[in-house]
């Protein structure tokens, strides 16, 4: 059971390098996955997604008791199956923009040196303005099938406010409104795996293992030489990559014996490398929202009806190809801001709890999104067990941004293009006015928007856990390539820029860098 590259973790980034490996067939390839097959109705149905949520699929994992959210535990879901987070999310095609990647100062990692990357992966169908997307990459993009009539409105709510329309949303600037391109194929998800691995399964030098947790790296020495699984082993002739996200990843290199030091001896795992910032850095998107009734029953409260499933089946469109989040506006809370600093979210339902908790009735969600956090949190061990604390909102200036898009949401639902559809607050949500009612608000209910990334970050210092070709420090034939990598969060969403890691990844690695 030996291979030249053992590939720990089947998501964004782990199909990308799966398939741009084993492109040679001189290599050997394995990719190990703890989840199963993505065969079941509710990943490939685009609106079912958080029928995933707490099941076989996801790894479920719950957060730190969080002192500045009313002491709450939050639940994160992550993708525990073929094609990871891209199998359980809402397929938002979103890469933030060129300010997101510049601020990194990672040489080879500005906008203009990963720009290339986005667009070899992506293959846009419909509208290209300007030749924002690429055409002939294997991750189809597109516009969605069947819109709701309520995000017309909402974009019409957007012009009336003064906002500026996007033509095509991932351009170097993100600031303003557009629908939202979702990785989508007729009608249906197209995940990494969709895009990247089933084109590859066919290759005698390619190996997928599923079902299989991984408990450590093995190393000789300092130089990494494979994994271990329940007694058994895959061993690593050239090189061994982390592609297991931004929990997984640094919860695995600190079970293998890298990371802080003292810590490690705390836990009962044998110190390899004193690396102490493995799973410092921790950031994510918090998200908060404002619900309001709808006047008009067009929303997707009845979206799962026979006929709307039949409508799917059939002929791939109407109510169950949404991807929930259907419209986005990025915007400044003050002229300050050098680029967006709030997303605003729009979906034609009332999205209360990730969506495990059924509609009452027809509602609208504008949701707030926290693009660029102060707060950062870490991730540890307990035992052998992660312990994951994005201690939000530590920082006091994310909460006076979030309150400031509470209010930009509020006046989305106060425009004459909402007028027809939009009524008083929804429950749970009580109609906070002043700032103290709308901190209140996001303390007592505010959730993730499921974008964790930095506890592997990336840099030049050598305090920086991988260098800018993602290898290791103070080991050997070991690197990192995922969203766990990246210093900084981008003001846009998480599965964009995995996509594009792994694409640099793995010109990176097949180099020889």
């Amino acid at each position: 059971m030996e291979y030249d590259y053992v590939i720990v973790g089947a998501g964004s980034a782990g199909c990308v390098l799966a398939n741009r490996l084993s492109a040679d067939p001189g290599v050997s390839v394995a990719l190990v996955e703890a989840g199963g097959q993505d065969d079941k109705l509710e990943i490939r149905m685009p609106a079912g997604f958080a029928k995933l949520f707490k099941t076989d699929y996801d790894w479920n994992y719950t957060t730190a008791k969080q002192d500045e959210l009313s002491g709450r535990e939050l639940y994160w879901p992550r993708g525990r199956v073929i094609g990871g987070s891209s199998s359980l999310n809402a397929q938002m095609w979103v890469r933030g923009c060129a300010r997101d990647y510049d601020q990194w100062e990672v040489p080879g990692w500005s906008y203009a040196d990963v720009l290339p990357y986005f667009t070899r992966a992506e293959h846009r169908i419909g509208s290209n303005d300007g030749d924002v997307y690429g055409t002939g990459g294997p991750l189809h993009i597109s516009e969605l099938r069947s819109p709701n009539v309520t995000t017309a409105a909402f974009l019409r709510a957007c012009e009336e406010l003064g906002y500026q329309r996007l033509r095509e949303l991932n351009g170097p600037s993100n600031e303003g409104y557009c629908p939202t391109p979702v990785t989508q194929y007729r009608g249906r998800r197209w995940s990494s795996a969709d895009a990247y691995l089933r084109p590859a399964l066919k290759r005698s030098n390619l190996t997928v293992v599923t079902g299989v947790t991984v408990e450590r790296v093995l190393f000789e020495g300092r130089r990494a030489v494979g994994i271990e699984h329940g007694g058994a082993q895959l061993r690593a002739r050239r090189e061994v990559i982390l592609a297991a996200g931004a929990i997984g990843s640094p919860h695995l290199l600190m079970r293998s014996g890298v990371g802080a030091a003292a810590e490690l001896r705390e836990a009962g795992v044998e110190v390899v490398h004193d690396l102490p910032e493995v799973g410092r850095n921790l950031q994510d998107h918090l998200a908060s929202g404002v619900y309001v009734s709808c006047l008009q029953p067009v929303t997707l409260t009845k979206a799962e009806s026979v006929g709307n499933l039949l409508r799917y089946l059939v002929l791939r469109s109407g109510m169950l190809t949404t991807n929930v989040g259907e419209a986005v506006a990025f915007l400044r809370t003050s002229p300050e801001e050098p680029a967006p600093d709030i997303e605003l979210v729009f979906a034609p339902v009332p999205f209360v709890e990730h969506g495990l908790v059924p509609a009452t009735g027809h509602g609208l969600t504008v949701g707030v999104v926290l693009l660029q956090p102060e707060s950062r949190g870490r991730i540890t061990l307990n035992g052998r067990d992660p312990v994951i604390d994005p201690a939000y909102l530590s920082a006091e200036a994310d909460v006076r941004r979030l309150v400031a898009g509470l209010k930009a949401a509020k006046q989305v639902f106060t425009t004459s293009a909402m007028r027809p559809y939009a009524g008083g607050p929804m429950d749970p949500y009580w109609g906070p006015e002043s700032d103290e009612e709308l901190a209140q608000w996001v303390r007592e209910r505010a959730e993730t928007l499921y974008h964790p990334v930095g506890t592997c970050r990336m840099g030049v210092d050598e305090g920086s856990v991988v260098d800018p070709s993602l290898r290791v420090r103070g080991v050997e034939g070991l690197r990192v390539a995922d969203a766990s990598v990246m210093p900084t969060l981008n003001r846009g969403h998480t599965h964009a820029p995995a996509i594009m890691i792994g694409e640099k990844g793995a010109e990176l690695i097949l180099g020889g860098a």
